[in-house]
């Protein structure tokens, strides 16, 4: 585990464990870099003047590392790639083309299509050429078929793109907003069996459910 109290570690996760700051936790937990966590709560600590003056959204996860600040899931994944390349998270030049394609299509045309999807936003045929996806099936389809041509998003070997990726594939299976695709089912499958994943995913629930306790009347 790779977590820390030390006060003078200089990688730093602002989060919360029932969001997307299991994104950056998994990654760091691939780096096997120490870090140290700040938990924030919703509307309160979130919203403070001293966490907006790290992320001016209001929103998790951030990472501050070495004086820089760096917030968005797929961002911090792909600094976190580059800033500890020993763990082998970034592909070499000749697979950098998929990496890039499919971190950029998650953070831009599948978001906005699935989030469309679930809120019932309705795109006529005329209006797919003004959004940036086109239409949810096709999306949909487009996703199945880069998780199914390759072992993993960059090629043979597991990388940064595959931890943001596949975050959004198992939240969408998980919570409906995705179908259950044997394509996604097959895919995710590698991604909860690694050591890092668990480790992860065992640190939030152990937050949350102390969080849950907490509330309790």
């Amino acid at each position: 585990m790779t977590l820390t109290v030390s006060p003078d570690c200089d990688l730093v996760l602002y989060t919360h464990p029932w969001s997307r700051g299991q994104i950056a936790r998994w990654m760091l937990e691939e780096t096997g870099a120490n870090y140290r966590q700040v938990i924030l709560d919703y509307g309160t600590s979130m919203k403070s003047d001293e966490y907006l003056s790290v992320n001016p959204m209001g929103k998790v996860p951030t990472i501050t590392h070495r004086g820089s600040v760096v917030t968005e899931c797929a961002a911090i994944c792909a600094y976190l790639a580059d800033a500890y390349p020993s763990a082998n998270l970034a592909p070499s030049n000749a697979d950098r083309a998929s990496y890039y394609r499919w971190f950029f299509f998650a953070a831009g045309p599948l978001e906005a299509a699935v989030m469309d999807h679930s809120l019932k936003v309705a795109v006529s045929e005329e209006q797919e050429r003004m959004v940036g996806y086109g239409n949810y099936e096709r999306t949909v389809d487009v996703l199945a078929k880069a998780v199914n041509s390759a072992p993993y998003l960059a090629g043979d070997a597991f990388s940064a793109a595959d931890v943001y990726v596949g975050s959004h594939i198992l939240w969408g299976t998980q919570f409906g907003t995705l179908p259950k695709r044997p394509e996604f089912e097959e895919y995710i499958q590698k991604l909860v069996e690694r050591p890092a994943y668990k480790a992860a995913k065992a640190i939030d629930l152990e937050l949350g459910a102390a969080l849950s306790k907490q509330q309790l009347p």
